[in-house]
């Protein structure tokens, strides 16, 4: 089976999975007498192949008959996909299956599940996708050739966008379509005096809405495309209707909207200019913790439970995260006290666990966790408001709570209320939706010396609750 470059591997049957030993849900089974026996004690999970739509334009199987037969899904386009770029899907499980994914709610909840008002009318065209099988004797001692074959096939249909062969009249052809094009720049004061390139963002058409919405939306057409080192992008083949721009910038917080609507019409060729992102921010940073990349990929993943072998891949490091069971991890390297980071000493890359998962209590109890930041200052502005800017990365039936300094009080300073349904965390998918919470702390809270940040996920039914943190910075006085 292979997904991408760095996941490819040699797969069990079905009849393996039947013998082997369901683990924590359904989806997850210990392969206990395989027909391969290297696979003896490893877990096959349809989720360890889910993949960003972004990244899911080709994947499939080799069969090892002789010659080799490659079977692979090839999705020239993802317009008719819904939750844009970084929506994640199932690729390929054992079967050996092979899926498109056009509509659902995985690594995201009731947030994407498609809803209609009474009398609604709706339609969408979905697809066409393109199935391509492929064969080489020479594959036999070098799979990769149908793969790489696979790649090049893939290229050409991407070219070959929108197809001229499908004759519905709600299919639309090229000379219906528009182009938009601009350059995007992200002005941080307290990072540059210049406005910066926002090099290597996603960057995007959707239906109108919100900063940000189009993560959640399920029923018109998105187009997206990714800037260059210098911020440029082309978004091309554009169905016509009215569209808000969106964008997401590597290395800064918060969401893109640009302030208009844009009208695509057939041919049209809409150069927007100059564009400028301002990230969310108050004041100059004290502290951060994180890379702010919308994932959780940064912080420390540990090595699955023992008992179960290392489910390996081609390049396993790109991976680390796809292994079951390592929310179990965080009870043995905390089995008392929960978290504590310090801010300073501590290395996020080491010390600040992937997820805030729950903690098992007995056979069958779990409760929620309590992490503490540790920070010092130096002096304290009791007159100002400080900010502490949470990102998350992914929310799965969380109650986030912050406090500062005294975790006792009846009423926290801050919560989420009840929010996610993404899964991501049994789901191996190290982020789901992104929430963005901009926090203000009042300076009387604070005090000259140590601090602590408490962050509490209060809920605690299931081993799969909690919060995958993005990234956290904590902003000195509004300026």
């Amino acid at each position: 089976m292979v997904v991408s470059d760095e996941r490819q591997r040699v797969m069990p049957t079905d009849v393996d999975r039947n013998k082997g030993k369901v683990l924590g849900y359904k989806e997850a089974v210990l392969l206990t007498n395989p027909t391969n026996p290297d696979l003896k004690g490893e877990v096959d999970d349809k989720y360890f192949y889910s993949n960003d739509d972004k990244d899911g334009k080709v994947y499939g199987w080799i069969s090892s008959t002789n010659p080799p037969l490659g079977f692979w899904m090839i999705n020239p386009s993802n317009e008719y996909r819904i939750g844009g770029p970084l929506k994640q899907d199932l690729t390929t499980h054992v079967g050996p299956t092979v899926l498109t994914v056009f509509c659902s709610t995985h690594y995201a909840g009731e947030d994407l599940a498609i809803k209609f008002g009474q009398g609604e009318a709706w339609k969408k065209v979905i697809g066409p996708v393109f199935v391509y099988l492929n064969s080489n004797a020479a594959a036999k001692a070098n799979p990769s050739i149908l793969w790489n074959d696979a790649k090049k096939r893939m290229n050409q249909e991407v070219a070959s966008w929108p197809y001229e062969f499908a004759l519905s009249k709600d299919y639309i052809k090229f000379n219906q379509r528009g182009t938009v094009r601009g350059q995007l720049f992200v002005n941080d004061r307290f990072i540059s005096k210049q406005n910066v390139a926002a090099s290597n963002a996603y960057i995007g058409l959707g239906p109108p809405g919100e900063a940000g919405s189009w993560q959640r939306e399920n029923k018109g057409y998105q187009f997206w495309t990714k800037t260059d080192n210098k911020g440029n992008f082309i978004i091309e083949n554009v169905i016509f209707d009215t569209y808000n721009l969106y964008a997401t910038v590597p290395g800064f917080i918060g969401e893109y909207k640009y302030t208009s609507n844009i009208k695509v019409t057939p041919g049209s060729n809409i150069k927007l200019g100059t564009l400028i992102y301002k990230p969310p921010r108050n004041g100059a940073t004290i502290w951060e913790i994180g890379i702010p990349d919308r994932t959780a990929a940064e912080f420390f993943i540990p090595n699955p439970p023992s008992q179960f072998k290392v489910h390996k891949y081609k390049n396993n490091s790109e991976s680390k995260f796809r292994q079951y069971g390592l929310w179990e991890q965080y009870g043995v390297l905390y089995p008392k006290n929960d978290l504590v980071y310090n801010v300073g000493t501590s290395n996020y890359s080491k010390d600040w666990f992937y997820a805030q998962v729950t903690r098992k209590i007995g056979n069958k109890t779990y409760k929620g966790t309590s992490w503490k930041i540790i920070f010092n200052l130096a002096n304290v502005n009791i007159a100002s408001n400080y900010t502490l800017q949470l990102a998350l990365a992914a929310a799965h039936e969380a109650d986030l709570h912050v406090y500062v300094n005294d975790e006792k009080i009846q009423k926290p300073h801050f919560s989420t209320g009840h929010i996610g349904g993404s899964n991501a965390i049994a789901r191996h998918g190290i982020h789901g939706l992104y929430w963005l919470y901009s926090i203000g702390i009042q300076g009387k809270l604070l005090v000259k010396g140590t601090n602590t940040i408490f962050l509490v996920q209060s809920s605690g039914l299931s081993p799969f609750e909690g919060v995958m943190y993005d990234y956290i910075r904590f902003e000195g006085p509004h300026q």
